[in-house]
């Protein structure tokens, strides 16, 4: 299993773009995925712009195919672009 929570900030002005491409890439990722568990777009509520994805995938191997998918480079450049500046992934672990 692998699980992370990436957290991004968006450009002014970009947020509506954004919006739409995350629930664009949600969409064909639930659709086409079955070894993508969840796949979820957040608005964190006490950052301005502030947003957050939360990923699980069965593998490692999992997550590589994610990012190799035809939907996943159709539109992940452009809902990058909307990134004011970079994100983080934070790794989340099993307790056991």
């Amino acid at each position: 299993m692998m699980t992370f929570l990436a957290r991004m900030k968006i450009k002014e002005g970009k947020e509506a773009d954004f919006i739409r491409l995350a629930n664009a890439l949600t969409e064909k990722v639930r659709a086409n995925e079955p070894d993508t568990t969840a796949y979820e777009f957040f608005k964190l509520r006490d950052e301005p712009r502030g947003y957050a994805v939360y990923e699980q995938f069965t593998s490692e191997e999992a997550e590589e195919a994610h990012r190799n998918t035809p939907h996943f480079h159709e539109i992940a450049p452009d809902l990058i672009e909307c990134i004011d500046g970079t994100y983080v992934r934070e790794f989340l672990d099993p307790l056991e």
